[in-house]
């Protein structure tokens, strides 16, 4: 029987991580090998898909075809999509007919299977073996959502990038997941593979008012300048349009405070073009040169070109790569005050920050280099946060957040924490129990509704 492997990506970052992870021989052999690639951007018409970005014909070599799940699945959109569980064997016949697969057997290598469209596809092909691959720092964290087993208990795999050395990924090992490390080398490879495929620097930088260099020299300039990378947050609901501007003034500050006077700001694709003129106009006034990139490259590919001296930001991905992989200093800005906004509490951007925030040096204060290390205080705050987040999820977790937190909840750990949420699943730092009975039966009560809501 022939043997197909699909290979979903939704990002440049994502199929390079994949490369990477087939060129370590991560997969077996197979007859054939797909790409499919999903375009989950708010209005995916407006902006070009992965398949479409620079440097991505680098890595189409290593798959024998490249589909796209937004015109299978046309006029739907990919993150709002799901098939009724009815519809699931016709949606397979027909998947089969349309990408030629006839009876072969199928494997699938997705991301973020708690959501869709990778949870559709993995639905779609029932009987499938599957890899899951984790696309930053939230594999750290616990499964965002209760999974159903017959999708769950298929997954062998989590392949994962080993961003922070030392700490294992919690992601999906309720089912029992081997995590397995995508090698820095391969990946590192990859993203020289795609760095060389930018082949004209020209609209690579572009200079701001103060910047005056064009083409090659804009390039030239901004080597060995302070990075500064956008995430959009706002977009995400965790502050507000007006909040994430002047964090990013507060960026530039940062940086010009150490030194810097040559600065790179990397904005969010779909972040408005008015905050780069904010920017631009802080830099004048402090005596800096900016320069913004306006073309979409991953922040790896940014790196290799421009060996900037600092990237900053505030809980982006990159910020560890940029030190693990590439040994540039880095520091993070903003992380204290989104620790307590950010909601619920199981919100899975949770973990990034905590990490970030434990790790990293404060720009504010006026520090930058290497990240600390992931040591036993680390992995015993990642899994007191994960418990936290997900206590149904995860509830092997108890000892080591309780041992944690009887242990290490001080003035600066309080931040990780919510005094409620402590109190509500009886773990040190909560409010004590009354020894009262009736009080403790209205506490019981109220641990079950907090259970009913999340569940």
């Amino acid at each position: 029987m022939r043997t197909t492997q699909i290979f979903y990506a939704s990002s440049l970052y994502g199929a390079a991580t994949l490369a990477a992870a087939i060129d370590s021989g991560a997969f077996a052999t197979a007859d054939r090998r797909l790409l499919l690639v999903a375009n989950n951007s708010t209005t995916p018409e407006t902006s070009p898909s992965l398949d479409r970005m620079p440097g991505f014909e680098r890595l189409r070599g290593r798959f024998d075809g490249v589909l796209s799940w937004n015109e299978t699945i046309a006029p739907f959109h990919p993150g709002g999509w799901s098939p009724r569980p009815d519809d699931i064997p016709l949606w397979e016949r027909y998947l089969r007919m349309l990408w030629d697969l006839g009876d072969d057997r199928i494997e699938l290598a997705v991301e973020s299977i708690q959501v869709t469209p990778a949870l559709s596809i993995a639905q779609l092909f029932p009987d499938a073996a599957l890899d899951v691959y984790a696309d930053g720092l939230m594999s750290y964290g616990p499964t965002r959502n209760k999974i159903d087993p017959l999708v769950g208990e298929r997954v062998r795999r989590l392949f994962h990038l080993d961003l922070v050395p030392g700490l294992k990924p919690l992601l999906l090992a309720e089912f029992g997941a081997e995590p397995r490390v995508v090698p820095t080398e391969a990946f590192v490879k990859v993203i020289a593979e795609l760095s060389d495929a930018v082949t004209d620097p020209a609209p690579e930088v572009e200079a701001g008012e103060e910047g005056g260099a064009e083409g090659g020299a804009a390039e030239g300039a901004a080597e060995g300048a302070a990075l500064l990378l956008g995430q959009y947050l706002a977009a995400l609901g965790i502050i507000t349009p007006e909040e994430e501007e002047a964090l990013h003034v507060r960026m530039v500050r940062g940086a010009v405070a150490l030194g810097h006077r040559r600065i790179v700001f990397k904005p969010h694709p779909t972040a408005p073009a008015s905050w780069t003129r904010t920017l631009e106009r802080e830099a004048a006034a402090l005596e800096a040169e900016l320069t913004v990139l306006d073309r979409p490259l991953i922040a790896e590919v940014v790196y290799r070109r421009l060996r900037p001296a600092l990237v900053a930001g505030c809980f982006s991905t990159a910020l560890c790569t940029a030190s693990t992989f590439y040994g540039i200093p880095v520091a993070r800005i903003g992380t204290e005050p989104l620790l307590d906004r950010l909601t619920p509490y199981q919100n899975s951007n949770r973990i990034p920050l905590t990490i970030v925030d434990a790790l990293l040096p404060d720009l504010a204060e006026g520090e930058s280099g290497a990240p600390g290390e992931a040591d036993e205080t680390l992995r015993g705050l990642v899994s007191a946060v994960g418990f936290a987040m997900q206590p149904q999820i995860r509830p092997d977790l108890r000892p080591a957040a309780e041992s944690y937190l009887g242990t290490h909840l001080n003035a600066r750990t309080w931040r990780y924490f919510k005094r409620r949420r402590l109190t509500v699943l009886g773990l040190p730092g909560g409010i004590p129990v009354p020894r009262n009975a009736t009080a403790r039966r209205v506490v019981r009560q109220a641990r079950r509704v907090a259970r009913l809501v999340r569940g």
